[in-house]
């Protein structure tokens, strides 16, 4: 008989209306959060004896969009595996290659996330400031040396657990360096509005890792205040809270502005100098933390600190350890091709399968076996390359 599946024993426990179909290795717990995407449980590895967090994403196929973003997060975090990075340990897929819909994803369970915190009554020390903003530096350095920007830093994406350790999570949105480190980006949205860097927001014809560097400060500055530093209602909106707070951007930056139209709206806006209001909006704070703002928060990237340089400053001295800060070898880009070519709902099927298997490593070999003797292996390169500024899908497939 073909390979037409995992071939996994699963029994289904329902949870928040959800069928939630697990191995049998695995042991659901409970539900400990639900969005856009579907359900996460924890649950008891049996094998292992960990518990551990079950992401079900259903419905993966309805929008060609996110079923590749789930693919490409499978496939950055099977490469970077770091202490503040959140891991997968296993993926698993109910049904047949060919119908299956959902897409398990287990990985290391994390108590909350630092939004929740945030929200929550409880107190911040500057100790845990420093800690946390230590630990998304190390893991951003890691990123960003395999040439990964993540482009959805928020405290949402940052998951804590009650001993203060921290990883980043959410890849969906993360744009990888392709070739002779020129970074080709992988989707038109980009971060959440507040975090989004002024670059993003002007859009520039190109943009690089400064852009994770800015949503770290206005992470940063959140820790601080407890609440959001840039709210912006709308672009424009964002726009004036950044100049409102951190002064007018000089010619320089201004010159890089392509669009006209924002360039005008900018130059329209009232001459604003130094930094009065965010000093103001942080309170008073020690001079470190506000060097850690201000080269972090800077409207023209060129200016902003590197992930390196942030380490290095005085605020994090105690914390820095560059033995203990690795990078990371740059990603292998031939399990990327998906990216840069014409595919249709069929490929990225078949690529979500092939992810999968790479965790079910006899039925694989078995798999490649067989496709090699039906001489019906799968080829990413039999889909043409895209064409420089073509979309990767008609608009049919991406509504």
């Amino acid at each position: 008989m073909p390979i037409e599946s995992l071939e996994l024993e699963l029994h289904g426990t329902p949870v928040l209306g959800s069928n939630f179909q697990a191995p049998r290795r695995f042991t659901v717990l409970e539900a400990v959060g639900q969005g856009a995407y579907g359900v996460v449980c924890s649950a008891r590895d049996e094998h292992t004896g960990d518990t551990v967090a079950i992401k079900k994403i259903e419905s993966a196929f309805d929008d060609i969009t996110f079923a590749k973003r789930t693919l490409r997060e499978l496939k950055i975090l099977r490469h970077l595996r770091h202490e503040n990075l959140i891991d997968i340990r296993y993926v698993f897929l109910p049904g047949l290659k060919s119908s299956f819909e959902d897409i398990y994803v287990v990985s290391e369970l994390m108590e909350t996330d630092l939004a929740s915190i945030l929200k929550s009554p409880q107190p911040l020390s500057d100790e845990h400031c420093q800690f946390f903003i230590y630990q998304i530096l190390r893991g951003l350095k890691f990123m960003h040396s395999a040439g990964v920007i993540h482009r959805d830093l928020k405290p949402r994406n940052l998951l804590v657990n009650s001993n203060c350790d921290l990883k980043i999570c959410d890849y969906g949105l993360a744009r990888l360096a392709m070739s002779n480190g020129d970074f080709r980006p992988l989707t038109e949205y980009v971060c959440t509005r507040w975090y989004r860097a002024p670059e993003v927001l002007c859009s520039w014809a190109d943009y690089g890792p400064a852009i994770d560097m800015w949503s770290l400060g206005c992470i940063f500055a959140e820790m601080l205040r407890r609440r959001p530093l840039l709210p912006g209602k709308n672009t424009q909106h964002q726009l004036q809270l950044i100049i409102q707070n951190l002064g007018s951007p000089d010619a320089s930056a201004l010159n890089r502005i392509n669009n006209e139209k924002c360039r005008k709206f900018i130059e329209s806006l009232p001459r604003t100098q130094g930094r009065a209001a965010l000093y103001e909006a942080v309170g008073p704070v020690p001079p470190l933390v506000l060097e850690l703002l201000d080269c972090t928060l800077q409207f023209n990237p060129d200016h902003r600190v590197t992930v390196e340089q942030a380490l290095a400053l005085q605020y994090l001295e105690q914390l820095h350890c560059p033995e203990d800060e690795p990078s990371s070898a740059a990603l292998d880009l031939s399990d990327f091709e998906f990216e840069r070519r014409k595919i249709d709902l069929a490929a990225l099927r078949e690529e979500i399968f092939l992810e999968a298997l790479r965790y079910h490593p006899e039925v694989q070999q078995r798999y490649k076996q067989e496709q090699v003797q039906l001489g019906t292996a799968y080829d990413i390169g039999a889909y043409r390359l895209l064409a420089p500024g073509e979309s990767q899908y008609d608009e049919d497939e991406a509504a």
